[in-house]
């Protein structure tokens, strides 16, 4: 791609100081949560004082996470982590979109993947059975039995075992991996990633998938009460292959925040990089309008 008359590389995001005049073009966020509102451990402070002025402003935020849980889960873990409830009006989590889909395929009968512990809100919101694999109509996952000391493939007998009778894969967390004090930890979407590259049917709920957007979409024009063109939606991510993509897909622009799953390719020292974030945002990356190290207004 050509650089501009100033020598920027337009395919580049701008390293923003300050994200106020970019958030004031718009009447509706959808904020990515883990990398951009807290960092798995305590609430980013600058980036919920963000929403919270967003919001004062008249403005609308929907907190948008691939998290495999139902979204009165999230909030408590929101409200664990300090993220005080005025930085957001609604949530749409992935794992409300499996519930819904299991439930309009009408399965009764599921093999469970994921962590029964920390995912119990999930599974308990089930209303299909936990059965084995050669009773289960479908498989449901939220993520790695033990994703310390599994990988994906791991799973590769029992995926060949569901491939032989073409049974379908819900995936409740589309992620690839997840930053988790600074472990790069696997994720429900690696397992389907492999399924998929096997042959294997899957269903993917969360970003960067359409239906997470839509039903975001939906939750801001009933809190508004109006029409929201996508042109008045920004969406803030730390993740290029969900957040940006999702936004590329569904017509919306982009923040970049590099605090996040990137932080490791875009970071030198403790400032971003724009050199590395060029090599970040080669051909073929989603858009996205600036990038900031952390969220701030």
């Amino acid at each position: 791609m050509r650089k501009s008359s100033s020598g920027h590389d337009p395919r580049v995001p701008s390293i923003l100081p300050h994200a106020g005049p970019l958030l004031a073009r718009y009447d509706v966020i959808f904020c990515d949560v883990w990398g951009v509102v807290h960092n798995g451990a305590t609430a980013f402070e600058g980036a919920c004082q963000a929403l919270e002025k967003f919001r004062a402003g008249g403005g609308t935020v929907i907190l948008v996470t691939n998290a495999p849980v139902p979204k009165r889960r999230v909030a408590d873990m929101l409200a664990s982590k300090q993220v005080p409830t005025s930085a957001w009006d609604d949530i749409v989590s992935s794992g409300d979109l499996a519930l819904d889909h299991v439930a309009a395929r009408g399965f009764h009968t599921l093999h469970c993947i994921g962590p029964q512990d920390r995912d119990r809100a999930f599974f308990s919101a089930l209303r299909a059975r936990s059965v084995p694999l050669a009773e289960a109509e479908a498989i449901i996952c939220t993520g790695l039995n033990d994703d310390r000391n599994e990988t994906p493939d791991d799973y590769r007998p029992l995926l060949e075992a569901a491939l032989a009778r073409r049974l379908p894969f819900v995936c409740a967390n589309p992620d690839l991996v997840v930053d988790v004090g600074g472990t790069l930890l696997f994720c429900a979407g690696a397992i389907a990633d492999l399924y998929v590259h096997m042959g294997g049917p899957v269903f993917w709920t969360g970003k960067p998938h359409l239906n997470t957007y839509e039903t975001a979409h939906q939750k801001a024009e009933a809190l508004r009460n109006a029409n929201v063109e996508r042109s008045k939606i920004l969406v803030i991510g730390d993740a290029l292959r969900t957040d940006l993509k999702g936004a590329e897909n569904y017509g919306c622009d982009a923040l970049f925040i590099a605090s996040g799953i990137h932080r490791h390719e875009t970071v030198d020292g403790i400032d971003l990089s724009t050199a590395k974030l060029s090599d970040l945002f080669g051909p073929g990356s989603p858009p996205a309008l600036g990038a900031m190290l952390e969220l701030a207004w």
